[in-house]
């Protein structure tokens, strides 16, 4: 049970890494730091004072970005292999006592594959928003972005199995709805 509540953790803040790249990391840090949470061997560095620091930093500095007209669809480009490298961190960091094989297979499947999911889901949405509305509702966007990254990496950490069930339905809705069956054509 304690692996399955560990892989949670790191589903749940790499899903959080497609929303935003550094606020998972900075809530993983501040929960390691904190003591609420055991971190891999290996990955104590990121329960510490600079870290943290670090952190909240670049969390600060990413989200003002994505308020800046055109950087945010620049960022979304480079967020995207940010984010599943991100993704794969976080879950890596959160399995404890297990095969370093098992750990990085399911670290970069699991956690690199998620984070990239979601980090696609909102590039081609936030594209679609600055299409439909030249980039007014970018920073409403942006917004929801950071808010959903911050309550789905709290969930993760407070509540891991319930934030694993949310991330699931969530990728499951989303790849239906962006790769779900088309209408078939008549034929004359």
């Amino acid at each position: 049970m304690e692996h399955l509540v560990s892989l949670a953790v790191g589903i749940g803040l790499a899903a959080a890494c497609g929303f935003r790249v550094f606020v998972p990391l900075l809530v993983m840090s501040a929960a390691a730091y904190t003591g609420h949470l055991e971190l891999s061997t290996g990955f104590h560095w990121i329960g510490t004072l600079p870290a943290l620091v670090a952190f909240a930093s670049a969390t600060v500095l990413e989200i003002a970005a994505y308020y800046v007209p055109w950087v945010d669809n620049m960022l979304d480009t480079i967020s995207g292999p940010a984010a599943m490298v991100a993704g794969t961190v976080v879950t890596a960091s959160a399995l404890t006592d297990v095969d370093p094989f098992l750990k990085w297979s399911l670290a970069i499947i699991g956690g690199g594959g998620v984070a990239g999911i979601v980090s696609g889901a909102t590039t081609v949405m936030r594209g679609a928003s600055t299409l439909t509305t030249g980039g007014l509702a970018n920073p409403i966007f942006s917004t929801i972005e950071v808010a959903v990254s911050f309550a789905f990496a709290a969930l993760a950490v407070l509540v891991p199995l319930v934030a694993l069930g949310v991330v699931f339905v969530a990728v499951y809705f989303l790849a239906k709805k962006l790769f779900g069956r088309r209408p078939r054509r008549q034929e004359v």
